[in-house]
């Protein structure tokens, strides 16, 4: 398993039990497990899937952990497979029956791991127009779905307050809605600081959930 994301997965669900007042149990355990069963991809999600099944008391993490179950795989178990296994009828199969699965929040993690490889910083304006090409008419999709973050890119230089505050009110798309404060307080502060969780807890409306994915994006940049 790659180390960031044991290490962004371990602290994500910690805060998620410590601000929802959930005991972990032996949650953290099975799914790690999960994570690291050597087997092919749609064995581990339906794995992975199982520890979930038993441990309702954390569903809301359920698809934001699958997209670490995604980058683990990039990251750690392709290195196993032939070199050009991402252009295989198998992965073209498993990208087919997982299409529904996980969140925008993939996007952001793999802009991270690239910013990681080419020693860059993230930036919020970087991200929406050399990543994910929001202004290209090819795009049109993305451009739809990061419209508000992209019309309020001014909130990612504001505070924390203003950032919960705004997105109760702005028409934030269904795919971004329970992402946007995690998206654009990580922009405001890559690097986690105590004050930044702490401030997400105070003026969040979904205070277990923001926490805990601002703490996993934090993790996997740090």
């Amino acid at each position: 398993m790659d180390n960031r994301v044991k290490q962004a997965l371990i602290a994500s669900l910690n805060k998620y039990a410590e601000v929802s007042a959930t005991q972990v149990g032996n949650f953290e355990t099975e799914l790690l497990a999960a994570f690291e069963l050597d087997v092919n991809f749609l064995d581990k999600a339906t794995a992975f899937d199982a520890v979930f099944d038993s441990n309702p008391n954390f569903e809301e993490l359920r698809e934001v952990f699958f997209d670490l179950l995604m980058v683990n795989f990039f990251s750690n178990d392709v290195q196993k497979l032939e070199e050009d296994y991402l252009e295989s009828e198998e992965w073209a199969n498993i990208e087919e029956e997982t299409i529904d699965r996980g969140t925008e929040l993939l996007n952001l993690l793999l802009y991270i791991k690239e910013c990681k490889d080419e020693d860059l910083d993230p930036e919020l304006g970087d991200f929406l127009k050399e990543f994910l090409l929001v202004e290209d008419d090819e795009f049109q999709d993305e451009f739809e779905i990061y419209e508000e973050l992209i019309s309020n890119q001014q909130l990612a230089e504001s505070s924390v307050e203003a950032i919960c505050k705004a997105s109760s009110k702005l028409n934030v798309s269904e795919e971004m809605k329970d992402l946007f404060v995690s998206f654009m307080v990580f922009f405001l502060d890559t690097e986690g600081s105590a004050t930044t969780v702490q401030e997400i807890s105070k003026f969040s409306s979904n205070k277990s959930f923001d926490s805990a994915t601002y703490i996993l994006i934090t993790t996997i940049n740090n």
